[in-house]
């Protein structure tokens, strides 16, 4: 039987590998999903005639104004998103509640941008799993 080398306090070398994994990958879908956001707030500030509009859609704002708040949270995801490379607890916290508000964003936003929205979305979700399934003494 084969022996598995362990860290003092008990975890295998592959699965702190596995557990650093999954926080860089959060790392980069943030970064990725950040600047997702930071192009999308640009069109829309720059020029709203690229999104479609939807007609007694409850949550309508001008698209100029869904294009401030796509930049201000591509630029929070993206900055956490680097945060995250070392692996802090207020990096992990923080990212997991950004990816929170990208997807409310991106939900909301929907009938603007429908294809683009669901991709962020997704993108999100994998963020908050996987710095959700990472325990914190995963990590030493």
């Amino acid at each position: 039987m084969a022996h598995t080398p362990t860290t003092s306090h008990g975890h295998s070398d592959t699965a702190l590998a596995a557990a650093g994994g999954l926080v860089v990958f959060a790392a980069v879908m943030l970064l990725i999903v950040g600047v997702l956001d930071i192009i999308r707030g640009i069109m829309g500030i720059a020029q709203d005639e690229v999104f479609i509009t939807t007609p007694n859609y409850i949550f309508q704002f001008d698209v100029t104004s869904w294009g401030w708040l796509h930049l201000i949270f591509g630029i929070m995801a993206a900055v956490v998103g680097a945060a995250l490379f070392k692996a802090p607890l207020w990096g992990r916290v923080a990212g997991i509640v950004i990816a929170a508000f990208v997807i409310l964003v991106n939900f909301l936003s929907l009938p603007y941008y429908p294809f683009w929205a669901i991709i962020a979305i997704a993108i999100s979700g994998f963020v908050i799993w996987a710095l959700c399934i990472v325990s914190p003494e995963d990590m030493r």
